[in-house]
């Protein structure tokens, strides 16, 4: 699945970087689409070895950073135009029944509502922020940013940001309430766990609707597999909305030689005007 993947997440690129030539014309050289990627091993054609040992920093730690794109895997779905979609960006429980998804009542009921309207509420359909996690299932790159003390993650949607502290201090108390939440980190091994809270209860879990509470609890365990995958496993504790915690991994694949694209969900926007 490896192989399909990488062409997929090259094809993908390839198109963006066409559009976006076509529309920038001579300010092409800007973008650095096609640039070599500095450090990436490569195979004797020239082409990025991901398969090849994942890095390690100065400190020993494993490196996260790059530049990456969730993996549609084997039950992607095709979204617009050529994009093949994670299935956690459309439902979170994609693996479950929808009768063992251990929804409270009311949360049962406003995901009921939400996919009777066609998810016209969803907040990113009026250029709202998506929100954690969702943002690890979005099909768009992000880029990780590692130091020894601070990880920030740069996400080409939206031209959103996160900033991860690994510096030991303590989740805020009473923190006034955010769409990305406070993110705090401790290594386990190789693995970076992530805790994350303080949100508030605007974004959805999906694009079909799953909703949460201020009282979300995020935990993700970052994993770099080789130097092209890495793994995020996601847990979402929210006892206000679920009896009990759910919990997806979403592959995460490389992408060498490009860069991130500017992004504004309100450039153009034309849909709003036109929802009931």
């Amino acid at each position: 699945m490896k192989q399909k993947t990488e062409v997929y997440s090259v094809t993908i690129r390839t198109a963006i970087a066409i559009l976006t030539l076509g529309a920038l014309a001579g300010q092409a050289d800007a973008q650095w689409l096609g640039h070599p990627t500095n450090g990436i091993p490569r195979t004797r054609d020239g082409q990025p070895n991901l398969s090849a040992p994942a890095p390690r920093t100065r400190e020993g730690k494993a490196d996260l950073s790059g530049l990456w794109l969730p993996d549609s895997g084997p039950k992607g779905t095709r979204g617009i135009g050529d994009t093949v979609r994670s299935p956690y960006f459309l439902d979170i429980t994609a693996d479950m029944k929808p009768e063992d998804v251990p929804f409270r009542p009311w949360a049962a009921a406003e995901y009921k509502r939400r996919v009777e309207r066609g998810s016209q509420d969803d907040p990113t359909a009026r250029c709202q922020p998506t929100g954690v996690p969702a943002l690890n299932t979005y099909p768009m790159p992000s880029k990780i940013v590692q130091t020894p003390e601070l990880i920030v993650i740069l996400y080409e949607n939206n031209t959103d940001f996160r900033q991860i502290f690994v510096d030991g201090r303590s989740q805020p108390r009473d923190p006034n309430p955010t769409w990305m939440g406070y993110s705090t980190a401790k290594w386990e091994g190789d693995t970076l766990v992530v805790d994350s809270n303080g949100f508030n209860d605007q974004s959805w879990l999906d694009r079909s609707g799953h909703p949460h509470s201020d009282a979300l609890h995020v935990i993700e365990r970052l994993r770099r597999l080789d130097f092209g995958h890495m793994e995020i496993q996601i847990t979402i504790d929210d006892p206000k909305t679920y009896a009990k915690p759910l919990t997806f991994t979403q592959p995460q694949i490389l992408l060498a030689d490009t860069e991130l694209l500017e992004h504004f969900c309100t450039e153009n926007e034309k849909d709003v005007a036109h929802f009931r």
